[in-house]
């Protein structure tokens, strides 16, 4: 049985790591480590309100969401439950790239918790924003409901539902140009998301990328030490320098979780286990079973899935 692991990319909901540091031994050491590494509190990493600056409360949050998944990771390695393959969305992409070995867990944290220092945007700019939006899958249909838009973007494609009857999509930009669109739209076909300011994975968040740029050529990246899917194209990234233009192009570049789940397919994997929020759950169409993970209960889940699936979990010690 070929297990892959899919990491979320934080547009779905706040994570759930209070839950699991209280429960498991691993997860607050690691919470503990990745203090000493950002310079957060554990509260702040846990639980506290995020701050308010737009840039600050990205770093934050990334920092949140990556320790929150990789705390899942640690806890089913601790079960002796380990992917075949792995990959992610987003800022789930940069941490499977960690988890897959290309980067040390303390230079990504470094990285998510350095971007604080990001230039706030000029106070005149445009207000940016995100929504989710289900598209036609009819032949001839738009590639998006916001295509030909002026300030709307193909931020990313989740891939058609469980029904077949729709595939969805993130759109950033101009929150404007969004609002607008949503109003036009047939009723919930565009949905903003609110307090989402930040036009991710669109040419709108170039200033973010050429102002990390020189901290990412600062990584000393290694070729992946299993079979990592990208997210920006059907690819599976070989070597330090893919992982390295991943890391170069996610802010900016549309993702694709069909990307991910395909290459996935084709590596053989026949159990995905999704860590974190951000992948809705029971919406899409995986081409495999899926079990999503963010508390306690859940890990459980994954245990028992992959035994009645045939994964051998010989040797790993009993739940709690």
């Amino acid at each position: 049985m070929s297990l892959g692991y899919l990491f979320g990319g934080g547009v779905g909901t706040e994570p759930h790591g209070l839950e699991l540091y209280r429960t498991y031994e691993v997860v607050q050491g690691w919470y503990e480590q990745v203090s000493a590494w950002t310079g957060l509190t554990v509260g702040q990493i846990l639980e506290e309100d995020l701050p308010t600056a737009q840039e600050e409360r990205q770093s934050v949050g990334t920092v949140r969401e990556a320790a929150l998944a990789i705390g899942v990771h640690d806890v089913l390695a601790s079960f002796n439950l380990r992917p075949a393959a792995i990959g992610g969305l987003s800022l789930g992409a940069m941490t499977a790239s960690c988890l897959a070995g290309s980067l040390g867990r303390r230079e990504l944290f470094e990285m998510l918790a350095g971007s604080r220092d990001t230039p706030e945007p000029p106070a005149d700019d445009p207000q940016q924003g995100i929504a989710i939006a289900f598209g036609s899958l009819a032949d001839g249909a738009p590639a998006h409901p916001g295509e030909n838009v002026p300030g709307v973007y193909l931020a990313g494609d989740f891939g058609p539902t469980v029904d077949g009857t729709k595939r969805i999509m993130m759109l950033a930009g101009h929150a404007e140009a969004l609002g607008a669109l949503a109003a036009e739209a047939p009723p919930g076909t565009v949905v903003p998301l609110p307090g989402r300011t930040i036009a991710v994975h669109t040419p709108l968040r170039r200033p973010y990328r050429d102002f990390m740029a020189p901290r990412i050529d600062a990584i000393p990246f290694s070729a992946p030490e299993l079979p990592l899917l990208s997210c920006l194209e059907s690819k599976v990234l070989r070597t330090a320098d893919d992982v390295r233009d991943l890391f170069q192009r996610n802010s900016t570049d549309p993702i694709s979780l069909v990307d991910v789940y395909t290459g996935m397919k084709e590596q053989g994997v026949q159990l995905g286990l999704v860590m974190g929020p951000s992948i809705p759950e029971g919406i899409l169409a995986f081409p495999f079973p899926v079990v999503h993970i963010e508390r306690p209960e859940h890990v459980e889940q994954a245990l028992t899935t992959a035994y009645e699936l045939g994964i051998d979990l010989t040797g790993a010690p009993a739940l709690s």
